[in-house]
């Protein structure tokens, strides 16, 4: 109310619906409202009830018209928010989120404190995230144990979450606990990419899976769900690499044992996400805010 900025960015639905609110108690409407939008808002409330997401969807509507310019960070994401809001299409842009830095490329060289990546004997599987539902690495360590009945592998999903005892106790019924490694968070996952022989996204959803396109920078050869939304814009509707049904652990298994056999050259994959480079992204991001 003081500053009046001219232009204000909320990151995330519930931000972008108070900073509307806030905007009108303030009485600036001469600031430029914009939102980030970073996942598919269907698929994260399809788990919940139908009058919950109705609740949910109820301020969307009433508040999303009122926002100058939502930011979708996959094309997926765009399509979903405009069904949800029912807000102009033209007021919705998509812009690649503002993944790969110097940074990365840096922090890839870092040393691993992991036997497994530093033999590099026995071809090492990567999955990395929080351990919830979302992320549905239930299904990847199925698929890993099925593979793994074919050929010599080793799967290591870092993260912490409150699915990490239900995952550990699967894992021992599938017989993979000696080949499984669930070392928790970390705050250099790139250093595990870089030196993995194939990174697996295995989840429910997304808005624009950040790890993936980080692999795929770092020339690590990925298979991934077709979940919504990203993954299928990220990999060109699968021409750069496989995507699989999202749950289908055999579909999974067989994308794994496909890419180490014949794994693509790197510099494909990294040609293939160029266009999340943070300059770009910063680029589209100022010419947005105006």
């Amino acid at each position: 109310k003081q500053n009046k900025p001219p232009a204000l960015l909320a990151a995330k639905d519930r931000a972008g619906r108070m900073a509307v609110i806030a905007r009108a108690l303030a009485g600036s409407r001469q600031t430029r409202l914009l939102m980030r939008l970073g996942t598919n808002l269907t698929a994260a409330l399809a788990h919940k009830s139908p009058w919950r997401m109705r609740l949910r969807r109820l301020p969307i509507r009433l508040l999303y018209p009122h926002i100058d310019r939502i930011i979708a960070v996959s094309e997926g994401v765009r399509q979903d928010t405009l069904a949800v809001s029912g807000i102009d299409p033209d007021k919705v842009s998509v812009v690649r989120n503002p993944v790969i830095t110097p940074q990365l490329q840096r922090a890839a060289q870092a040393p691993v404190p992991h036997p497994w990546l530093e033999a590099n004997e026995i071809p090492v599987i990567l999955g990395a995230g929080r351990l919830t539902l979302q992320k549905d690495f239930h299904t990847l360590i199925q698929a890993f144990a099925q593979l793994r009945e074919r050929r010599p592998c080793r799967l290591i999903i870092l993260g912490d979450g409150r699915q990490k005892t239900p995952l550990q106790e699967l894992a021992e019924s599938l017989g993979v606990t000696a080949d499984l490694a669930l070392p928790g968070f970390t705050s250099n996952p790139y250093a595990y990419m870089k030196r993995s022989q194939l990174f697996v996204l295995s989840s429910r959803w997304e808005g624009s899976p950040n790890v993936l396109t980080e692999a795929m920078a770092l020339g690590v050869p990925v298979v991934s769900t077709d979940c919504p939304s990203g993954p299928n814009e990220i990999l060109a509707q699968g021409r750069i690499a496989p995507l699989v049904p999202v749950g289908d652990h055999q579909a999974l298994a067989e994308a794994m044992e496909e890419v180490l056999d014949s794994p693509p050259d790197s510099e494909q994959l990294r040609e293939a996400v160029a266009e999340y480079r943070a300059e770009i992204s910063a680029t589209h991001y100022l010419k947005l805010i105006g």
